[in-house]
């Protein structure tokens, strides 16, 4: 028997629930103690992923927000995993439908037609359900609502250490915004403020675009779709500033932090495509275009002019912002009836409908910044371990100050 080697994640954490349970649950294991945090920090993200125009019904009924159930006293981490609980309030809806007791079995129709572009048919015919519901439950994008809470202890811990993660939408459907991919600036620092500028503008947005015009087209294409029945995809992009040079490892594949980063995109529901930097532009360009040529100042130290890598170069963070960019295919729970089998009659019906949102990229891209920065925190803590923040903190001093004299 052949073993392979597996890398050891220094930060682990899993999620529980279903969409119409009583509750999703995050576990975070291997943030130091000494973090100062509190459920606010935690909310303000729920609070982002809710947003966004075109979202569904669903979001009239929640009002996420977490609740510390381990982990943290008196307002910091004590560096024991830390367990938080995300309250699903259409549960009392479901009291029966979603009963963990054998008595309430049938007590709602089972899902037997199963919805082209979700998980239902593949998986019922894995798990052998003969109830769809046992799938959709778990498959849903509504679990990402926990991952966003654990993400954001991530960018809390990230912080400390001046590093910066946001996100905005450059396209919904057929409308994108020009000249975002192709700015050139100088420094690190100059592009870390044009980012988070573009950031800050697009949170003022209703579909999270820093341009007003692309927004405008964007709403008003969400509101022709609507009527329609049909539903809309789009592209986000997440970026990271602050990011020290050196955060990943070209020792070993699966260390290689833009496959890691990459992996940790595809897995939000929906996401069909993920690129970094200029992505796959770079295909169509000779090298002396897109290869980011290397510059030394004493007032920068080492700098590029270009980010087209997206600030990784061999697996390993290069010191510029981290720039990564994720297609989000259409919802494929429809209005408009698609084509399918009922799995128990073998005959043609249209596909079942769950209440859903018309396009959700806005808040993907939310989603998306809670995994790059669990990503980006597993690959620092990896660098710079240690069991407190005061024992972190001087692991990175040390580092940075190696940086400036290299």
């Amino acid at each position: 028997m052949v073993y392979f080697y597996e890398r050891m994640a220094t930060l682990r954490y899993l999620t529980a629930g279903e969409s119409h349970g009583k509750a999703l649950i995050g576990i975070l294991e291997g943030i130091p103690s000494g973090l100062s945090l509190s459920a606010e920090d935690i909310n303000r993200d729920l609070g982002r992923r809710q947003m966004g125009y075109g979202r569904g019904g669903r979001m009239k009924i929640e009002s996420d927000h977490a609740e510390i159930l381990s982990g943290v006293r008196w307002g910091k981490t004590i560096g024991s995993p830390i367990t938080l609980l995300i309250e699903n309030k259409d549960y009392r809806n479901w009291l029966k439908g979603m009963s963990p007791y054998a008595e309430d079995d049938g007590s709602i129709p089972a899902v037997t037609r199963p919805r082209p572009g979700h998980a239902d048919l593949t998986g019922a015919i894995k798990y052998y359900h003969h109830d769809m519901r046992n799938v959709l439950e778990r498959s849903s994008a509504r679990e990402t609502a926990v991952r966003v809470a654990l993400g954001a202890v991530a960018k809390k811990f990230l912080q400390a250490f001046h590093i910066t993660i946001g996100s905005f939408v450059i396209q919904i459907g057929t409308i994108r915004v020009k000249g975002l991919r192709d700015k050139r600036v100088k420094g690190s620092s100059e592009s870390s403020r044009t980012l988070e500028s573009i950031f800050k503008k697009a949170e003022k947005s209703p579909v999270r675009c820093p341009d007003e015009q692309a927004a405008k087209k964007m709403t008003t294409l969400i509101d022709r779709i609507m009527k329609s029945g049909d539903s809309l995809g789009g592209v986000f992009e997440v970026f990271a500033t602050g990011v020290p040079a050196g955060l990943g490892s070209y020792i070993q594949w699966d260390r290689r932090l833009d496959g890691r980063l990459a992996q940790a995109l595809m897995s939000i529901q929906a996401i069909k495509g993920v690129e970094a930097g200029l992505g796959f532009e770079m295909s169509r360009r000779s090298g002396s275009e897109v290869m980011d040529e290397i510059f030394y100042s004493h007032h920068y130290g080492y700098y590029r002019k270009t980010n087209n890598a997206g600030g990784m170069e061999g697996g390993m963070t290069d010191g510029m912002p981290i720039i990564l960019r994720a297609a989000m295919k259409p919802i494929p729970t429809l209005r408009r009836a698609l084509r399918s089998i009922d799995i128990t009659t073998k005959k043609p019906v249209e596909a079942a409908y769950e209440r859903s949102d018309i396009c959700a990229v806005p808040a993907a891209g939310v989603i998306g910044e809670a995994m790059v920065a669990l990503t980006i925190t597993d690959a620092f803590l990896e660098k710079f371990g240690g069991d407190s923040m005061k024992e972190i903190q001087q692991h990175y001093d040390s580092y940075v100050h190696h940086i400036k004299q290299f």
